[in-house]
């Protein structure tokens, strides 16, 4: 090895021992700074007491903040002051006075307009705390209804009047989302436009826009699930507020303060010169709860919010469910001796249908709907040996004397399509003299919402059981009857059945001959051929006599109905409701309500 290698190698050897020598330094630094608290290791620590909670406190704090602005009322705020001026309960009241006590689990508790200021606190750290909040003008999220768990929107009309606030439409569209994935039933408390839009959105966005409907595809899907949608009017429901309720399963309107139109008085004013028209003479209850835009009315906000949880008692969560069982005392054996009187023998005279629906199902539980429109028929929900059913009946004291008309036709339709998607099966008390005739049910187009009848009828597949209780006259009666097959119906002795009613048809049917008898003898004359006429075709329209052709299924005694109907409906929610069930999760049986 040469000089220059030997230099070389102890240079190397010089660096590693200074190398070993630094980094044993470096050690006993450490040491003195875990025994004896250098000045360096005090300064780190002291950073971190300073800087932000481990626990992320702070930001639950601005949460906590938050929520709490959200829920406590501004009675300065000029919209919570005409909120309580027009009678109405704020929006927090509403939810808190509709669901279970405790059940509330808001979602998008914080969402809305934050105003952030810099505060620095005791420990000299400087933090944003909300100086402002205006929150999102719709709560919603998760709570219970007598113990069923749902899903809830609520619109605050004191902020913007409900119109869009930038996170109402993302807050609906989530919550809708919500129900159709977790089958949950969806309660919409309206008051207000429900996210819709107003010309300061235009304003706010800096630009125009082409109205979108991001919910309705789901919604549309949720009442063909059988998702149920429950609706209430709480005030002035405009526009898209006026469609989501008016789309519902089931809607009510407050009668003191619930009003729905298209659009407000002023735009009414501006386009058809219509003024000086209030929100009730452009919509109130007296106009949509007759025409069958909105199904229930309610006294007030409380018995609006107790409709609902009426209605929801009788549904399943969804179609791919059945319908609730309530345990009753009251037996299925029940006679009700009184049936045997309730029809009259004179075919002129009328009864109580109510009264006929209510002896039949389980004491106290026929809930009707729609009892201010269409007033030719009568719909609701009702139980049999604690079982849901849907309750379908003509009523003879209608102005049409029980012949449907267009509106008794709708009223129906919507109720098959409601019991469909539902798997509820179906009680009907028939009594029909056939559909409505003269110019004013010409008019209205009787026989096209007749046939839209039928369409529902021959399309829905749920049960049917009928009781023929009087008159199944003409198409009306064929449709009602006629609808399943096999038939599932019985008759009372009172039933009077045929093409047309003897009154009428006698003259169609003999017009030669009366008119040759008044020709011949006069007019005592055709009237002596047309009452001997009447008597013989009273004798063959008895009843047994259709019997002895096996043209009606069973005649029984009125007061054994109740017995017979809890057989059937109890047989239908055995493996007949678990196969339709079946069916319907796996495709091969579709339920349409929309």
């Amino acid at each position: 090895m040469g000089a220059d290698d030997l230099k070389k190698s102890g240079q190397i050897a010089l660096d590693r021992a200074r190398q070993v020598s630094s980094h044993l330094n470096s050690g006993n630094d450490s040491s003195q700074d875990a025994a004896g608290s250098t000045p360096r290791r005090r300064s780190r620590r002291k950073l971190a007491e300073v800087g932000p909670p481990a626990d992320y406190s702070d930001r639950l704090d601005q949460i906590a903040t938050l929520e709490r602005i959200a829920r406590t009322p501004d009675n300065t705020h000029r919209g919570y002051q005409r909120q309580k001026q027009a009678g109405k309960l704020w929006v927090r009241e509403r939810v808190d006075a509709l669901l279970d006590p405790g059940s509330l689990q808001e979602v998008g508790s914080v969402s809305g307009e934050v105003e952030w200021m810099k505060q620095t606190t005791s420990d000299g750290l400087e933090q944003d705390v909300p100086k402002t909040f205006t929150p999102s003008n719709s709560v919603q999220g998760f709570g219970k209804l007598k113990g069923r768990k749902v899903v809830f929107t609520a619109d605050d009309y004191s902020l913007r009047a409900g119109h869009a606030d930038g996170a109402s439409w993302e807050k609906t569209n989530y919550i809708e989302k919500l129900a159709l994935s977790l089958r949950l039933p969806i309660v919409k408390l309206v008051d207000g436009s429900s996210g819709g839009g107003s010309v300061t959105t235009i304003r706010k966005q800096g630009f125009s826009y082409i109205p979108p409907l991001p919910a309705f595809e789901h919604i549309v899907k949720q009442l063909n699930m059988g998702i149920p949608n429950l609706g209430a009017v709480l005030g002035p429901a405009i526009g898209l507020g006026a469609a989501r309720v008016t789309i519902c399963h089931f809607s009510v309107m407050a009668a003191n303060i619930g009003s729905l139109f298209n659009a407000g008085p002023q735009v009414v004013k501006n386009a058809t010169f219509e003024d000086g028209l209030t929100m009730t003479d452009l919509g109130g209850p007296d106009m949509h709860c007759r025409n069958g835009t909105i199904d229930n009315l309610a006294r007030d906000e409380y018995e609006a919010f107790e409709q609902l949880r009426t209605v929801l008692s009788y549904l399943p969560n969804s179609g791919f469910s059945a319908p609730p069982m309530l345990p009753t005392d009251d037996p299925s054996s029940r006679r009700e001796e009184s049936l045997r009187t309730l029809i009259p023998r004179r075919k002129e005279r009328m009864y109580d249908p109510r009264q006929l629906i209510r002896l039949v199902v389980d004491e106290g539980s026929f809930f009707e709907i729609g009892s201010l429109w269409g007033t030719s028929a009568l719909v609701g929900l009702a139980r049999l040996a604690g079982h849901s059913v849907g309750i379908i009946s003509n009523n003879c004291e209608s102005p049409t004397g029980g012949a449907l008309d267009a509106l008794g036709s709708q009223k129906i339709t919507k109720h098959l399509k409601l019991c469909d998607v539902m798997n509820l099966p179906i009680l009907q008390f028939v009594d029909v003299p056939g559909y409505a005739i003269g110019t004013a049910a010409e008019r209205s187009a009787t026989m096209r919402h007749g046939v839209n009848l039928a369409l529902a009828y021959y399309t829905t597949t749920t049960p049917v059981f009928s009781v023929v209780t009087r008159r199944a006259y003409g198409v009306a009666g064929g449709v009602m009857l006629d609808c399943r097959d096999p038939r599932m119906r019985i008759a009372w002795p009172s039933g009077d059945w045929g093409s047309l009613p003897l009154k009428g048809g006698i003259e169609v049917g003999h017009s030669f001959e009366l008119k040759e008898a008044a020709r011949k003898g006069g007019p005592e004359a055709a009237e002596e051929l047309r009452q001997k006429l009447e008597d013989e075709y009273e004798g063959l329209m008895n009843p047994v006599r259709t019997a002895n052709a096996f043209g009606v299924e069973a005649i029984i005694d009125p007061a054994d109905t109740r017995s017979v109907v809890c057989t059937w409906v109890e047989h239908m929610y055995g493996d007949l409701m678990q196969e339709r069930i079946a069916k319907r999760r796996t495709g091969v049986l579709h339920a349409q309500f929309a």
